[in-house]
């Protein structure tokens, strides 16, 4: 396969890597390694990628591994992954509640999930995966999906409730 191929390859879900990669791992820079890993593995196997049915969910499933082996491995050394899901804590309560920032709250209570309810939010509410394709990626069965996915959005909704309600977060 020539570089022009595998370009045109995978092209079409780069950004896919490196959104599911931000989502799992937070920090825009180590999304951007860990898509350029993932993109580099997936060139060093190029000549064998036409024997796959869908290079796709090879590199979803690529990305997922590589992203939760980076994050055992900073718990490992005790190193905590610490980030502001709320830097704008001084902004006024009405600015808090406008329908405009719910994007932005959505965003913040989707990076405080279970990594794996994460994942599956990612893939099936932002990235329009079909259950079928996350169940291959994860290496999961549909119905566990359909469930993790039931509570991330019932979590998403509880939190966006008490936010909207008390203005707290």
């Amino acid at each position: 396969m020539h570089q022009n191929e595998f370009v045109n390859l995978i092209t079409p879900f780069k950004d896919k890597i490196f959104r599911v990669a931000r989502r799992l791992l937070v920090s825009t820079e180590e999304a951007e390694d860990a898509t350029q890993e993932v993109l580099v593995k997936l060139w060093n196997k190029k000549d064998i990628l036409k024997n796959y049915n869908s290079v796709e969910a090879l590199a979803m499933t690529m990305t997922k591994n590589y992203c939760l082996d980076q994050l055992k491995s900073k718990r490992a050394s005790n190193l905590k992954i610490v980030h502001n899901n709320f830097t704008d804590r001084e902004a006024g309560l009405q600015q808090k509640v406008e329908d405009t920032d719910s994007l932005n709250w959505v965003e913040k209570i989707i990076d405080q999930l279970p990594e794996q309810q994460k994942l599956i939010i990612q893939m099936r509410d932002i990235e329009q995966y079909e259950f079928e394709d996350i169940a291959k990626i994860l290496e999961m069965n549909e119905t566990a999906i359909r469930v993790a996915l039931s509570r991330a959005r019932k979590t998403i909704r509880e939190f966006m409730l008490k936010t909207h309600s008390y203005g707290i977060g």
